[in-house]
Order: C-alpha cells, then structure tokens, then sequence
C-alpha cells in the first residue's frame, strides 16, 4: 500500500480495530502499522505521536456519536400524528439504535469510548454528552407524545422518568455490546471484522427489548 493511500482515518479505523480486539492501551503503533502493511515510521506523516493519534481517534468518535440517530424529531413529530403509538414508536427506534452498533464503526467507536472512559477526562465527556443527547431527545419526544394524548405522566416528574429510561437503555445496549465482544474473544482468529458479517442476534436482542419496554410502560404508565 502506497502512502498516498493513508489518511489519517484509516489510521483511525485500524487503531479503533485493534483497541476493539486487544485494547486501546495494548494497541502499539507496530500494531497498526501492520494492520495497514506500511512501515511503523510511516504513521509520523500523518500523527506526532502515538498520543496524537489516540486524541484524534478519540475526537472521531465524538462527531460520530453527535452524528449517531437516536431519536429523531421529525419521526417522533410524524409518529405522533398517526394511529400507532407512542410505545410501538420507541420500541422501534430503539430497537434500530441497538442495530446501530453491531455495524462499522460504530461498534468499535463504542467498544473504544466507553472502555476508555475509565481512564481518560476526555472519553468520559464525550459518553456524558452522548447520554445527555439521549435524554435531551427522549424528553423531547414525550412531550411530543404528550400534548397528542398518547403518553401520560406528572410533568414534574419528567427529568426523572427520562434519566430512568436512558440510564436502562444505556445498561441493556452495554450488555448487548459486551455480547457482541465476548464473541470476539472466544474466536480470538476471527478477529473484529467477522463480526460484522453475523446476523442479527434477534432473540438476544428482543430480550433487551423487553426489560426496556417494560420499564418505559410502567414510567409512563402505557
């Protein structure tokens, strides 16, 4: 591979595989050069160093998440106007957004956040800024919900029944991430690639599904 086909993403790309695998920390620069079949030297063209290129990878995660689609506004606004209801409407999305991860880079971009947040300031804010995103468009959407008739509850108890909902979505979604690595790590010559290639768990995942349902039904008493 020549080195006007390297860019810095698909230096992010082969850092996000290996720390997906082996960790972010035991990921060395051999190992991505390796995975790119360039020369390890060839990596300071692109990044000063390997803390560069773990700040740049870290920076990449955060636009991708911001960019994730967890609940959209306008769906929820057309949801809302039609005869289904609101909880056949957030199972649905919710379902799709699980979806999400078992996809590149998304799976990876989560493995590598979220691990990481346990040591670095930075991935913490980012994993604290893509949970206030949730909760931002899961109180939106019921008030949406709300002022059509098809959800009820005590306003003043809003931020709480929302902090309740994202918090068990965010608990069944890391299960179901941690799953998805454990496959990983029982096929360690597999590697992460051929994971993407599996279907759908849908048993395991309308398990998750359930334990979310249950506990948005009972906040908004559906």
């Amino acid at each position: 591979m020549s080195k006007k086909q390297i860019t810095q993403e698909k230096i992010i790309h082969s850092f996000l595989s290996s720390a997906a695998e082996k960790g972010a920390g035991a990921t060395s620069l051999s190992d991505i050069s390796d995975m790119l079949e360039i020369k390890k030297a060839s990596l300071y063209n692109h990044f000063e160093s390997r803390d560069d290129m773990y700040n740049a990878t870290l920076e990449y995660c955060s636009l991708e998440m911001l960019n994730s689609t967890f609940l959209v506004k306008e769906c929820v606004e057309a949801a809302a106007s039609s005869k289904s209801g609101a909880l056949a409407y957030l199972k649905k999305a919710i379902t799709q957004y699980f979806k999400l991860f078992e996809s590149e880079p998304f799976f990876k971009i989560y493995v590598f956040v979220h691990s990481e947040q346990y040591y670095n300031r930075r991935a913490l804010d980012i994993c604290q800024a893509d949970y206030k995103r949730m909760f931002e468009q899961m109180r939106d959407s019921l008030k949406i919900f709300k002022n059509a008739g098809k959800c009820d509850y005590d306003e003043k108890d809003l931020k709480d029944i929302c902090s309740v909902i994202i918090s068990v979505i965010t608990n069944q979604l890391d299960q179901y991430i941690a799953r998805k690595k454990e496959i990983i790590r029982q096929n360690p010559d597999t590697g992460v690639g051929s994971l993407f290639a599996l279907p759908s768990d849908e048993t395991q995942l309308a398990a998750h599904m359930k334990i979310v349902e249950i506990s948005i039904k009972n906040l908004l008493s559906l």
